[in-house]
C-alpha cells in the first residue's frame, strides 16, 4: 500500500485591501485636480439713460418729393428745383437740415419719391444724387398714381 503524502496546497488568493486603497487614492486623486464647473450667470447690462429733448421736434417722419412732368422739383409743396437745375443745390441744402434734424431726434431720415409717369429718367437721377450728396439712404419709390393722389400734379 502506498501511502498518501500530505501534500500542503497554497491557494494564491487575492488580497482586497491594497486594491480598495488604491480605488480610494484614485478616486480622491481626481476629485482634488478636477476642475469645477463654474455656473451660468447672468451679464450685467448698462443699458444708457433717456434724455429729455428740450424743445419738441415735430418732424415728418417721412419727406415726399415729387417730380413733375415738366422737370420740377417738390418737397413739401414747396418748388425747389427748377428744371435746368441739374446740380438742385436748394433741395440738397434742405435734405441735409432734414437729415440732421432727424439725426437729433434719433429718427431715420426717410425720403419718399412720386415722379409723374412721364418725367425723364435723368431727372429722378439728378433727385437721387441729390439724396446721396445729403447722405440720405431712405430713399424708396412711390407707387405710380400717389403723386396726383396728393395734389403734387397741379402744380
Amino acid at each position: 500500500m502506498r501511502r498518501k503524502k500530505n501534500r500542503i496546497t497554497n491557494t494564491v488568493e487575492m488580497q482586497m485591501t491594497p486594491m480598495i486603497d488604491m480605488v480610494f487614492l484614485l478616486l480622491v486623486f481626481f476629485m482634488v485636480t478636477s476642475k469645477p464647473i463654474k455656473p451660468e450667470a447672468d451679464i450685467s447690462i448698462g443699458l444708457p439713460g433717456q434724455v429729455s429733448q428740450e424743445e419738441v421736434l415735430d418732424i415728418p417722419d417721412e419727406q415726399r418729393i415729387i417730380i413733375l412732368e415738366s422737370g420740377q422739383v417738390v418737397l413739401n409743396e414747396q418748388i425747389l428745383g427748377a428744371p435746368q437745375d441739374k446740380k438742385l443745390s436748394e433741395l440738397v441744402s434742405v435734405l441735409k437740415r432734414f437729415k440732421l434734424a432727424a439725426e437729433r431726434s434719433r429718427s431715420e431720415a426717410l425720403i419718399t419719391l412720386a415722379p409723374e409717369d412721364a418725367v425723364k429718367h435723368q431727372r429722378i437721377v439728378d433727385v437721387l444724387n441729390a439724396c446721396a450728396i445729403a447722405e440720405i439712404k431712405g430713399v424708396t419709390f412711390a407707387a405710380s398714381g400717389d403723386a396726383v393722389e396728393e395734389g403734387g400734379g397741379g402744380l
